[in-house]
């Protein structure tokens, strides 16, 4: 499969042969896809959330008030999970929600899903991307030529310096990575991928091992 490159003006800069077993078609890898994603998200989740059960509330163990004769309900503690300011009836507990999936699995998930935007047309490869300096107009103005700055999209550079790096993080919908760092769902939630030529050859590489 060929791939076209362009340059940072738009133009094109010719193309390269994109491995023949590196496109996935079909229904395979679609459950890989589901669990890294998962997997991805489940571990980003903090697990802080905490609530006060009726023994770790803070007050008196007093019995409110005595068990008869009062004309009031009775009642056994200030804590209890119907009174206000009382202890949580299963509440959140910090808990750990991180899952694991192999290495494998999520390159497979990985492949499967630049697969799927090759396919669609939503990822774009240019030869190279160059400032002179952090201007964020400039980066703008090489988005535009490439068609992709109307939109939320995702640049995938070899090696990221500093001029492109402040030009481009004050860009509503943008984000910079690397290919060793670019995952499923980055890939999967960007409505374009802009791979430098270098870039998208390293991704090619590391799925390659497996």
């Amino acid at each position: 499969m060929k791939i076209q490159v362009f340059n940072s003006e738009g133009g094109a800069a010719g193309d390269f042969d994109l491995r023949d077993d590196f496109v996935i078609k079909g229904g395979r890898g679609k459950q890989a896809v589901q669990d890294a994603v998962t997997a991805l998200l489940a571990n980003r989740r903090s697990g802080t959330a905490s609530t006060k059960t009726m023994g770790e509330v803070a007050g008196s163990g007093k019995k409110p008030w005595k068990q008869k004769g009062t004309g009031r309900a009775r009642a056994g503690s200030f804590a209890s999970p119907i009174w206000r300011g009382g202890g949580v009836v299963f509440g959140p507990k910090p808990r750990d929600w991180s899952l694991t999936v192999t290495k494998k699995v999520r390159h497979l998930a990985l492949q499967k899903a630049l697969s799927d935007r090759l396919t669609a047309g939503d990822v774009v490869v240019v030869d190279t991307i160059k400032l002179a300096g952090p201007k964020t107009k400039d980066f703008v103005a090489i988005a535009k030529k490439l068609r992709v700055a109307d939109r939320s999209a995702l640049f995938v550079v070899d090696a990221a310096d500093k001029n492109l790096r402040l030009a481009s993080r004050n860009v509503a919908g943008v984000e910079l990575t690397d290919p060793l760092s670019v995952n499923v769902y980055d890939v999967l939630r960007y409505r374009k991928i802009v791979f430098t030529k270098p870039a998208f050859e390293k991704v090619e590489q590391r799925l390659a091992k497996g």
